[in-house]
């Protein structure tokens, strides 16, 4: 037994380090991000389009998912801080703000992507229902979605003792434990990324079709001023599909191990496990959970790396200033 708890020391050590020394660095880079990337959505030129709102939406989410889920994380896992296990309330607000934040932000993404479908739809009827009042209420209504549907996180979330002398601030075991290893599997480890790629899909679909209606330019009066094929060309709605897809795609990349782990974590929930292999499917759930975070970091950064009219538009704030 001492041999086995030997081998998986580095294991821990690795762990703890990383969330230690880089947890406070994602942090900082995703504070930065955030921030910078509000700036630019805010700005005049930007904020007229339906898709920036989503966008602001998606950038405060990752804020607070910064500094309510990752910061605890940080604190648990790197410095030995807990105190969810001494408050019975602090524990069941520590779980429900990371069951909530944890979807909030790529659900913007998923209202942003519909958006993106809409605006670039062949029909004038469809493209008309991009406006600024249906992202404050799709925003509005997904936001209360999430925080009612989470709502038994308070409740069934508690102080624990699964081995003598040993607590921990988890989900209630049984039923309830199962319903939520099915949860993150199901919605964050599938449904999300699936959306997020068939709308993306969707969209490129509706750009080839604008493409193929008429090979002239296309000139289509609406409350929206012009839309069609000249307009997307030339209109921040094209800049706003860029920056989308980048944000979708380092989204489902940096989920990908993080689904994995839920898949097995379901798959082979029944098996026996000696310490090690405990030792080595934390440490791997830890690494997961830990770049799952990655995506909601480095927006800004990745943007202005890929996207021409992003690093314009930073340009142009800056100049501005």
């Amino acid at each position: 037994m001492s041999s086995q708890s030997n081998s998986t020391i580095p294991l821990v050590l690795v762990q703890k380090q990383l969330y230690r020394f880089g947890g406070p660095i994602l942090m900082i880079f995703g504070t930065v991000s955030s921030i910078l990337s509000l700036i630019i959505f805010l700005q005049k030129n930007l904020r007229k389009n339906p898709c920036s709102i989503y966008l602001i939406a998606f950038n405060i989410g990752n804020l607070f998912l910064i500094y309510t889920s990752l910061f605890s994380l940080i604190l648990i896992n790197g410095y030995n801080m807990n105190s969810s296990l001494y408050n019975l309330i602090i524990c069941r607000l520590h779980f429900y703000t990371m069951l909530i934040f944890g979807v909030l932000s790529p659900s913007y993404l998923i209202l942003a992507s519909i958006d993106r479908i809409l605006v670039t739809s062949r029909y004038a009827i469809m493209r008309s229902k991009s406006t600024h009042r249906l992202a404050y209420i799709c925003i509005m209504i997904v936001t209360l979605l999430w925080l009612l549907f989470h709502s038994h996180a308070l409740v069934l979330t508690n102080i624990i003792e699964p081995l003598p002398n040993f607590f921990r601030c988890y989900f209630q075991p049984g039923i309830y434990l199962v319903f939520i290893g099915y949860y993150s599997l199901i919605i964050k480890g599938i449904f999300i990324p699936l959306l997020m790629i068939i709308f993306g899909l969707w969209t490129v679909k509706n750009i080839r079709s604008i493409g193929r209606i008429d090979p002239r330019p296309v000139l289509i009066i609406t409350r929206r001023k012009t839309i069609g094929g000249l307009y997307l060309k030339h209109s921040k709605d094209r800049q706003f599909i860029q920056i989308l897809f980048i944000d979708i795609i380092v989204y489902i990349i940096f989920s990908l191990m993080i689904s994995a782990v839920f898949m097995y974590q379901q798959f082979a929930q029944y098996k026996s496990y000696n310490l090690i292999s405990v030792q080595i499917l934390g440490f791997l759930t830890s690494i997961a959970t830990f770049s799952s975070y990655i995506p909601f970091c480095f927006g800004f950064y990745t943007n202005f790396i890929m996207s021409k009219q992003f690093r314009h538009e930073v340009k142009h704030y800056i100049l501005c200033q």
